[in-house]
């Protein structure tokens, strides 16, 4: 007698990435829920709206806009390592063209939960943070989660540095102007190795 079959667990990392997709093409407000009144005030004292603008199977662009700063958008994408997904930090000037500091993150290390990923500094962006006199970035890790089924969550940590932002998922809104630079399809400079 053959023994059942049982369905196959989804990967934690596959149902996260899920999640982010089934926001595709919608645009929710946010708030600072830890930080620095001093070091975050700019966030603090802003309306902060995220654009889930563009997915595709592998990578998902999330604009960041903070007040009429439209500088920032996490690009979210599955990479070709098993299972592991990137972060990156696409930062624009506002002629569209590419800020210095721009493209850090890192990869996911360990696979996470379906509903909390964590992306330590990766290589690249510790070399840029060096370069660029960002010092104190060389240790950061991103934290992007789903705490509940109604907030997604941005965190920055470090020793001596917690930020976080929490966006409510439960009511859309009108999303702001395309971010800097979007008209050039988002072309990347390469990534220094």
């Amino acid at each position: 007698m053959l023994a059942a079959c049982t369905p196959a667990e989804p990967h934690p990392q596959d149902t996260f990435f899920e999640t982010l997709l089934a926001h595709c093409g919608n645009a929710y407000e946010g708030h600072v829920s830890l930080g620095d009144p001093e070091l975050d005030d700019e966030w603090i004292n802003s309306r902060i709206v995220i654009e889930v603008r563009e997915c595709s199977e592998n990578r998902i662009r999330i604009p960041l806009h903070v007040g009429d700063d439209h500088s920032r958008t996490w690009v979210i994408t599955r990479t070709t390592a098993e299972r592991e997904l990137e972060l990156k930090h696409d930062h624009r000037l506002e002629d569209g063209s590419h800020d210095p500091l721009t493209l850090y993150g890192g990869h996911t290390i360990s696979v996470g939960t379906a509903t909390q990923q964590s992306f330590p500094a990766d290589d690249y962006s510790k070399r840029l943070f060096a370069e660029l006199g960002y010092t104190a970035s060389i240790d950061n890790t991103w934290i992007i989660s789903f705490p509940d089924q109604n907030t997604f969550r941005y965190r920055l940590a470090r020793e001596g540095r917690e930020f976080q932002v929490d966006v409510d998922l439960t009511e859309t809104v009108e999303a702001p102007q395309a971010p800097w630079g979007w008209e050039d399809n988002y072309q990347y400079p390469r990534a220094r190795n």
